[in-house]
């Protein structure tokens, strides 16, 4: 009973705020099917570590004795590490194919193009933050949940937690974010547009050099991006070698669900409420919505920009697909397209810039770290 009632006096008006934060995601998790691997266990994991003295995270006794918790112990080893995003890569890299982006190689040129909300971001957020926490919220644009937790944890930023959060939640929020933007941004006229898809054949030889060059080339450009783009490509390689297809059915669905699966929960230990309920979380998840729409918005407007020289034009709202969330922002320009006129098919396309996307979110976040570390 003494228990009980300390922990009843332990008890914060804040503590119940994240309940219902955590009661929120996973409500969305389950009733609307957003991200439910990640969100799930962020929002249960949200709510134990805001029960007093939760047994869950590191705790400091009164007798001075530090009493480890799991979810903090977890955080050591797979996120302070970079262990588990990482891990993730080789799992996203097997699920890519990369073959509608060799088959058309101009599609690379969009995802570079969607980066711009990063950027933009960046000199946003460097009026409220320092430059590392700046730098660090600015990647939440990327779309890439993986990308930054590294940026963040490798800056050592203060804010880790609400950028995971928004980062991840943003990833499962595209079919509500990019929509409007892409409505706004073009016309009835321009979303009808056409674009034929020549299906060119892509030799296995190109699959299986096509990583190796990229995390080379990468490397080259953005030597911090190499974990990132090499384990990403590493996942691919496996996919596209044709040798290790149990090894690679294995990365895109078991390893890559439950790696997520502990990347959540294990995101949750840092939601305690004393770190998130303030003013610079609200902050940091305006920031990160403001790149998201800037990267929807760059996209597009660069394939406008291009249509103004091109006999052939290009539907602008392939450029939409150009942030890294895979494949869902090149599902949504497909559907937008089918919308608009049911023989419009974009889906090739749209997969193409979007794998492209994946890629150039990647080196971008390697580029930070090369000028911010």
């Amino acid at each position: 009973m003494d228990i009980l009632y300390k922990n009843l006096l332990d008890m914060d008006f804040r503590y119940v705020i994240m309940w219902i934060i955590g009661g929120v995601l996973i409500y969305l998790a389950i009733k609307k099917d957003m991200e439910p691997t990640l969100l799930l266990p962020i929002g249960f994991g949200t709510i134990l570590v805001n029960l007093p003295n939760s047994g869950a995270i590191t705790q400091v006794l009164s007798n001075g004795t530090v009493e480890e918790g799991a979810l903090s112990t977890l955080f050591d080893m797979g996120i302070a590490n970079e262990l588990f995003p990482l891990i993730l890569f080789i799992g996203i890299g097997a699920m890519i194919d990369f073959g509608p982006l060799l088959s058309n190689p101009k599609l690379m040129i969009f995802g570079a193009a969607a980066q711009f909300g990063i950027f933009f971001t960046l000199c946003l957020a460097s009026i409220f933050f320092d430059q590392n926490d700046a730098a660090s919220i600015a990647i939440i644009g990327a779309a890439d949940g993986p990308t930054a937790i590294v940026v963040a944890n490798k800056l050592n930023s203060q804010f880790l937690a609400p950028i995971m959060v928004a980062a991840y939640s943003y990833m499962a929020l595209v079919p509500i974010i990019q929509p409007p933007v892409i409505r706004l941004l073009t016309t009835k006229e321009e979303r009808k547009i056409r674009m034929e898809y020549s299906g060119k054949e892509v030799s296995k030889l190109t699959k299986i050099l096509f990583p190796i060059i990229i995390t080379i080339v990468a490397g080259l450009i953005a030597p911090a991006s190499v974990s990132l783009i090499g384990f990403l490509m590493f996942g691919n390689l496996i996919r596209e070698c044709g040798v290790l297809n149990s090894l690679s059915e294995t990365a895109q669905k078991v390893l890559a669900n439950l790696i997520t699966i502990f990347l959540g929960i294990t995101i949750a230990s840092q939601m305690n409420a004393e770190k998130f309920l303030t003013f610079n979380t609200i902050l940091i998840l305006l920031l990160g919505l403001v790149a998201f729409i800037f990267d929807t918005a760059g996209g597009v407007l660069f394939a406008k920009f291009l249509n103004l020289f091109l006999k052939k034009k290009i539907n602008p709202m392939i450029g939409a697909a150009g942030i890294s969330a895979f494949p869902m922002s090149g599902r949504i320009v497909h559907k937008m397209g089918l919308k608009e006129d049911p023989q419009n098919f974009l889906l090739m396309q749209s997969i193409g810039v979007n794998v492209s996307g994946q890629i150039a979110s990647v080196i971008a976040g390697g580029l930070i770290l090369n000028f911010f570390m």
